[in-house]
């Protein structure tokens, strides 16, 4: 029996030099507030449903009293007269062990050559011991060039000695897409450490970020009337899989890196 499942929804798009964009839980989901948001913003096609054997073991509760499986979807968004359309991965979680979490990046990997994409950008957050009050936004890359391309006066790029590995899809994204001769550069945010808190501002600057960077043209304004909404199910949610999904997954890798491990996707 397969460990991966992914449904295909609809037919698949001509999409033109489509730039992958990945946002999955983490430290502060600030990865996922922001994928989530410019899913909404972008009205965003769902393109593939996947879920898999390696994700947490439990379900989700809607509001309709009914359960959901854990999963990760993709979508697009095709733009007229623009250099880049954009492929956009979110979800609930992300793998739990090491092995799971190369199999699965292989496989977003998989789409992206699929659709002939030569960028990855992955988002995450940097845990810290304190709010910080304007979160700064960092970045790492697997090539020179993408961050050369990248890197303003918004982002630092000097992120060596800032965090530990990074660990999960996100980083393993950008590590992996090396081999593939795809160019991968992730954004990493400030954020409170704490597992309970929702880094709204750490994704808030990456996504003012992104908007100038890649003239996406999203209403900034209207996060900040969404994120009333986007906090509530993103608690409800954590709430439910905190236990399962976080400790497990920090637990196998304390086991491995040591206790000095903060920083997940």
């Amino acid at each position: 029996m397969s460990t991966w499942k992914i449904d295909q929804i609809g037919k698949i798009p001509r999409l033109k030099n489509p730039i992958l964009i990945e946002g999955l839980p983490g430290i502060g989901n600030v990865g996922k507030v922001a994928v989530d948001f410019l899913i909404d913003e972008l009205k965003a096609k769902k393109l593939y449903e996947i879920t898999s054997y390696t994700f947490p073991h439990s379900v989700f509760v809607n509001e309709d009293n009914l359960v959901e499986l854990p999963m990760i979807d993709v979508y697009y968004r095709k733009f007229n007269g623009k250099k880049n359309d954009l492929i956009l991965l979110g979800g609930d979680v992300q793998p739990t062990d090491e092995v799971s979490s190369y199999e699965f990046s292989e496989k977003v990997l998989n789409i992206a050559e699929q659709f002939k994409s030569m960028e990855v950008i992955t988002l995450g957050g940097i845990g810290l011991a304190e709010i910080p009050k304007k979160p700064k936004v960092y970045c790492t890359g697997n090539s020179k060039k993408i961050i050369q391309k990248y890197k303003n006066g918004m982002v630092n790029d000097k992120v060596y000695g800032v965090v530990g590995p990074i660990v999960g899809v996100s980083g393993l994204l950008v590590g992996l897409a090396k081999r593939r001769n795809i160019d991968a550069i992730s954004f990493l945010a400030e954020t409170y450490g704490h597992p309970m808190y929702l880094g709204i501002k750490g994704a808030m600057e990456i996504l003012k970020f992104l908007d100038k960077k890649l003239n996406l043209n999203v209403n900034m304004k209207r996060l900040n009337e969404e994120i009333k909404e986007i906090e509530e199910d993103l608690m409800h949610r954590t709430e439910q899989m905190s236990e399962v999904s976080r400790q497990t997954a920090l637990k196998k890798l304390r086991s491995k890196f040591g206790e000095g491990v903060d920083y997940i996707g």
